[in-house]
């Protein structure tokens, strides 16, 4: 991937292909992981701008987590070398040499500043703009429609609720039909999408294999607090985490959680640079042959509530029997009932973001049409 660094004869050093991506990064999902993922196999080195809170605002409407949270959100994710805190809402040529970037990559969705303007014209215009796809079945409009609406016809085997496809028909639709960026799909799961998050590293020799298990449900900076020290508490790391699967954490978390079924929860899991494994339906309680399979050497819980198993038992009962077991301090006092709570208290503020958003996209869709229509 690398390129030649001067022009005329002789052997050129080769320099490294850098690629710029940007974006708002709130509520960052397995969809933002994905199109980072793609953006850095299209170089060597992958630098991630990531807009201020009062850009967010001006343009979007105000971000549910601070700029703070998503970087260090953002910098979790492995496919990202760099994070340009702080970077424009517009994408400039200007930005793409301050950080010695080739090209800038973004989804094959639209962006638009706050008077209906393509965020990408400019590098657009210059031929130094790629375009990754789009993941499909997952937005965060989706993923706040599902809060708002506490059903479970997003968990991975209960019959589709009328009532959520209903809504989320209108979640983010304007009065004019819907803009096929913002509107809601489904998200299905390969083998493919797995193998292409996984890290594929077996554990090494003198590695410490260290188990976690939890619903990780809406991956978030309390997760990746937590994650990285775990990771801090071994020279040579290998953690695994155990997902449990949604019924599991339906009875242990009630209301309509998980708001991200157990696929969705695997890939966000997976693209933490701390996680090297993911069990994908690990049993609630950890068992001896869980441990041996895996030949862990360490088992780990954060600050909070344990509870019982279906029998009343301690799901970590036999590491705690075995010595193995460690309660960790993420220092962020983040869960996903706090998360579902900001954005529900943000509710009508994303609703009336997104009715604006849709109109804003239909608005270009409708620019688009007619200039083709011109054209023949």
């Amino acid at each position: 991937m690398l390129r030649n660094g001067a022009a005329g004869g002789g052997a050129a050093p080769q320099r490294p292909v850098r690629v710029w991506c940007d974006g708002c990064y709130d509520m960052v999902h397995y969809g933002h992981s994905n199109q980072l993922r793609q953006a850095r196999a299209m170089g060597d080195y992958l630098i991630v701008g990531v807009h201020t809170d009062e850009e967010i605002a001006k343009h979007k409407g105000p971000p549910v987590f601070t700029q703070e949270e998503r970087y260090k959100m953002v910098q979790a994710i492995k496919w990202v070398d760099e994070i340009a805190p702080g970077a424009p809402y517009v994408t400039t040529l200007e930005t793409l040499d301050k950080y010695n970037c080739d090209f800038c990559v973004h989804g094959d969705d639209i962006t638009l500043t706050i008077d209906g303007k393509d965020t990408y014209e400019e590098v657009k215009t210059a031929g130094r703009y790629r375009e990754c796809k789009r993941t499909q079945g997952v937005s965060t409009t989706d993923l706040v429609g599902r809060m708002l609406l506490m059903t479970k016809a997003h968990h991975s085997n209960i019959d589709e609720d009328l009532d959520y496809r209903k809504h989320t028909d209108n979640f983010g639709k304007g009065p004019k039909g819907h803009s096929p960026w913002t509107g809601v799909s489904q998200f299905l799961q390969t083998s493919q999408k797995i193998i292409q998050f996984a890290s594929g590293k077996e554990p090494q020799p003198g590695d410490t294999i260290i188990y976690v298990a939890g619903a990780f449900d809406l991956f978030h900076i309390g997760h990746v607090d937590f994650l990285e020290k775990v990771h801090q508490l071994a020279e040579s790391p290998y953690i695994i985490a155990g997902l449990h699967f949604d019924q599991e954490v339906n009875r242990y978390k009630g209301k309509n959680y998980p708001i991200m079924n157990i696929h969705e929860r695997t890939l966000s899991v997976l693209a933490c640079r701390y996680v090297s494994e993911v069990v994908i339906g690990a049993p609630y309680a950890v068992t001896a042959d869980l441990l041996d399979h895996f030949k862990v050497t360490l088992v780990c819980h954060g600050m909070t509530e344990v509870v019982p198993d279906k029998d009343g038992s301690d799901p970590y009962e036999e590491p705690k029997r075995r010595g193995i077991f460690q309660l960790v301090d993420s220092g962020s006092n983040l869960t996903t009932d706090l998360i579902v709570q900001r954005i529900i208290k943000n509710r009508l503020e994303f609703e009336a973001r997104n009715q604006k958003k849709e109109a804003k996209e239909l608005a270009v869709l409708e620019a688009m049409k007619r200039l083709e229509e011109e054209k023949h």
